[in-house]
């Protein structure tokens, strides 16, 4: 059993690294093995719609193309047993090197006939963490599940199954009063961080543990 956790967030010790290590220490307590990757570190561009993925009898049928940093990444998400996508939301969306990610590992599996079918060989979960400033009425009000959905039910389709996280309210700094945030009140940033994140950690956790456990 392997389990692979994607970070799309260019801090590695932060809210969302935070969160995926957690759930990878859940998928490591079943006995899984277990690779946290940070997408920052490499040099890659998203979907160059080359097609290469869908051409008939290519060499590069069902895979992606592009050669670059990326591709070593592509071929542990072909072995992997679970996948855990995690993403700060930056502008209403997760960051752009997620995105690209996304369209990298996802559109070479998916088929162009009528049920949009997937090339991917087996069913796996994969899930998605989103670290986000705003409260969850906030969220609501900007409609960021409706923003997600899409994706997320690409997810679901071409690898099997899929869960979320939504991680709301998040403490962005060390020390508020070096930066000019007065829509926010540094003490009740705080409260939150120490009363629910440990929480949010939990989730994580045990998604991890869910994700490793043997089937029945």
């Amino acid at each position: 059993m392997k389990v692979l956790a994607i970070n799309g967030s260019p801090r590695k010790n932060w809210n969302t690294a935070t969160l995926l290590t957690k759930a990878l220490e859940g998928a490591a307590s079943q006995g899984a093995a277990t690779e946290l990757i940070h997408l920052y570190d490499y040099h890659y561009k998203g979907c160059i719609s080359c097609f290469a993925c869908k051409l008939k009898d290519g060499k590069s049928y069902g895979k992606c193309a592009v050669q670059d940093e990326l591709t070593p990444i592509l071929e542990k998400v072909e072995t992997a047993d679970a996948i855990i996508l995690g993403s700060p939301v930056y502008f209403h969306s997760v960051t752009g090197e997620m995105r690209s990610f996304i369209e990298r590992m996802g559109f070479p599996y998916t088929v162009y006939d009528k049920n949009y079918s997937s090339l991917y060989q087996k069913k796996i979960p994969i899930g998605f963490i989103y670290t986000m400033n705003v409260d969850e009425t906030r969220m609501k009000e900007f409609g960021y599940a409706e923003t997600f959905k899409g994706t997320e039910m690409a997810l679901k389709r071409i690898f099997g199954a899929f869960e979320s996280i939504y991680v709301h309210d998040t403490y962005q700094f060390s020390n508020y009063s070096n930066y000019v945030v007065t829509a926010f009140n540094e003490a009740d940033k705080a409260k939150r961080r120490q009363e629910y994140f440990p929480l949010d950690c939990q989730k994580a956790y045990d998604l991890g543990v869910r994700f490793a456990a043997s089937p029945d």
